[in-house]
């Protein structure tokens, strides 16, 4: 049997590693940034519970960000240098967004009742400002930051579309966590979501081939095009899954929990696709993988370390799950 040739099989490895964080992020900050979208239309007790049900959870979430921004800079640093570069404004709008939610979690708790909105305020619009400049930065990318017009398009119909899945997200989170008056409106909010976001991915599903020739030639070859059908498929049958779930009286009982599932599997099913899309590129059509990797001698020395941090951030969110799993209750600070 021949030897694993490392200098190939690593940078793949960790472009798989650095998906599964940015798919970690999407997915469980996801949910608390739809949440804080979410919030302006509670009244303030149910703003309360809404918060506690994302407390125990919100700040470890981001840790998978730093995971995947942390490999793309150590493993990946010519197209760290790239995306960077292209994204520099929507980045540091993403990271204003995410620090005036950190600011305002804290201080509305403390804060006195005449300047309890305005920290609620912030905390909405920290969460809208971040899922806005996650959506953009993921149109670029996808278009290779193309600086056409119909390339910049793509990237505000996607910026308008991932808050979309962000809401309807958060409202499954908040139908699986939340009793009473609380879980009945969060299941309007997912009915109210669901169309327009159903509406957006068949819009931008028939739009990305247009914008990507790289994509169009993936998806769009024989056999390669029946192969594939089953990821579309799998994910209009979540979206349906989720609808009519929502649309049963069960979802109040013991199918709360089928909502968030079947919307969780419509990220993890976009992801495959996009996976698919892209590899080998690191960013599509400029820097292949092995281009862009780090030395083979430096991406095992990080693999070494990757070997402890990914298993302990793992341990960390599984733990963390389990022991605050349940229905929110109420939260208190000491």
């Amino acid at each position: 049997m021949s030897s694993i040739d490392w200098a190939t099989a690593l940078p793949v490895v960790f472009l798989a590693l650095m998906g599964v964080a940015m798919l970690a992020y999407v997915v469980l900050d996801g949910y608390d940034l739809g949440v804080g979208l979410l919030l302006h239309r509670a009244t303030p007790d149910q703003r309360d519970t809404m918060i506690a049900s994302i407390g125990p959870f919100w700040d470890a979430n981001e840790t998978w960000l730093v995971l995947g921004v942390g490999i793309l800079l150590i493993a990946f640093p010519k197209a760290h240098g790239l995306v960077l570069t292209a994204l520099y404004l929507p980045v540091a709008l993403m990271l204003v967004g995410l620090v005036l939610r950190g600011v305002a979690f804290d201080f509305r708790v403390k804060a006195q009742d005449q300047w309890k909105p305005l920290w609620n305020f912030a905390f909405w619009a920290g969460s809208g400002l971040a899922a806005l400049s996650q959506g953009w930065m993921l149109g670029r990318y996808i278009t290779g930051f193309s600086q056409a017009d119909l390339a910049l398009v793509f990237a505000g119909a996607i910026a308008l579309l991932l808050p979309a899945a962000y809401v309807l997200l958060g409202a499954c989170w908040l139908v699986m966590k939340t009793e009473g008056e609380l879980q009945a409106l969060a299941v309007r909010w997912a009915k109210w979501a669901w169309p327009p976001l159903v509406l957006g991915m068949g819009l931008v599903s028939l739009a990305t081939p247009v914008v990507s020739e790289t994509v169009r030639n993936r998806w769009f070859s024989m056999p390669e095009f029946i192969a594939l059908l089953p990821i579309p498929l799998a994910t209009m049958a979540a979206l349906v899954v989720a609808r009519a779930v929502l649309n049963s009286k069960l979802v109040q009982a013991h199918l709360c929990w089928v909502p968030f599932v079947a919307v969780v599997s419509v990220f993890l099913f976009g992801a495959v696709g996009l996976a698919y899309s892209l590899f080998p590129y690191v960013v599509i059509d400029r820097l292949t993988v092995w281009e862009a990797a780090s030395a083979t001698s430096s991406l095992a020395v990080i693999a070494v370390g990757c070997s402890f941090t990914v298993p302990a951030i793992v341990g960390y969110t599984i733990f963390s799950y389990r022991v605050f799993s349940g229905k929110v209750r109420e939260l208190q600070y000491a």
